[in-house]
């Protein structure tokens, strides 16, 4: 895996591609394939669970009273759909 702060879809394929005998198309391609599954997962089901790893899930975050800090002006903020990620148990116990 790449040495770097932040893991890319490019590093990913990249590393599947030097464990494979694949072509890195066809590569790009399944790694772009299970981020729509992923995305439809959670945007259908509002959310997603991969055993062992952790739970994506989606809900609806109501409209609240905010401020501009730069005005000091009372605002509403919108109601939005947010999305979390929460870690397994198992991969938790892993970090720690």
């Amino acid at each position: 895996m790449p040495n770097g702060n932040t893991l890319t879809k490019a590093s990913v394929v990249d590393y599947i591609y030097e464990k494979t005998d694949r072509n890195r198309a066809e590569i790009k391609d399944l790694v772009e394939s299970i981020l729509d599954i992923m995305k439809q997962a959670i945007k259908s089901d509002h959310a997603m669970l991969v055993s062992g790893f952790g739970k994506f899930e989606a809900y609806d975050k109501n409209a609240r009273k905010g401020r501009n800090p730069q005005t000091n002006e009372s605002i509403t903020l919108p109601a939005r759909k947010v999305v979390v990620f929460r870690l397994s148990r198992k991969f938790r116990s892993e970090l720690n």
